[in-house]
């Protein structure tokens, strides 16, 4: 099949892969609640979280992205697609200023060791602002610019269990947070075809990255005042 078509090979194909999905959907659920439980019970991690939530993939949502893929000469089947989709759970960790990033990667990272889970890939952040970038960077962070002009960082994290079950997991700032909310009401899973609405979400991440780092500067300061005299 060439790109921007379908064919009745795809949509049963497709069928096969959605039903493959929700007949595992528990076991997407159990890790996505045991890795929530795993991130609430670490002290470190626990001090840095604001809120935290999650999802299971909604299986029209699924289907919708299947379809986009297939016109695009992607093959995705029921075979390998806990493989090939590896966003089917997602926990967002929202904190409230960016230092924070260093001792939430150092947590996220320790527990994935201690449970004997695995980084499918390095965590990324996709990012847009320079400076976001070289702090990622001291962190051990690659970032990767994404012209949603949002930041978050990702990691997929795989489950240690016979099944292949991986969990997205997205850490971002609670300012990011109103920028990432807004986007996804009106450009998911379609992107908006609103030229004004597309820029006024660049409008808006640019307001939220500058709130960011009034946040960051707010706790730069109090930090500043809360160290003891040498």
């Amino acid at each position: 099949m060439g790109k921007g078509g379908s064919t009745r090979l795809d949509q049963r194909r497709i069928d096969a892969a959605v039903a493959r999905f929700v007949e595992s959907r528990s076991l997407f659920e159990g890790f996505s609640q045991a890795l929530m439980a795993y991130f609430q019970a670490d002290a470190r991690l626990a001090r840095c979280i604001h809120f935290m939530k999650h999802r299971i993939k909604d299986p029209d949502h699924l289907r919708q992205k299947l379809v986009r893929k297939a016109r695009e000469g992607d093959v995705i089947d029921a075979a390998n697609l806990f493989d090939r989709i590896t966003d089917l759970a997602g926990i967002r960790i929202i904190h409230l200023h960016t230092e924070q990033m260093r001792e939430i990667h150092a947590a996220i990272q320790g527990i994935v060791t201690e449970y004997q889970m695995a980084l499918v890939e390095p965590p990324t952040a996709n990012c847009w602002d320079i400076e976001f970038e070289s702090l990622f960077a001291e962190f051990g962070i690659e970032t990767r610019s994404k012209d949603t002009m949002y930041t978050t960082v990702h990691y997929v994290i795989q489950a240690n269990q016979r099944t292949k079950v991986t969990c997205e997991v997205q850490v971002r700032t609670l300012m990011d947070e109103v920028w990432g909310e807004v986007s996804h009401r009106v450009n998911y899973p379609e992107e908006s075809p609103s030229r004004t609405c597309q820029d006024q979400l660049k409008v808006l991440a640019r307001l939220t990255s500058g709130c960011t780092r009034l946040v960051d500067s707010i706790f730069r300061s109090h930090l500043e005042l809360s160290k003891p005299e040498s």
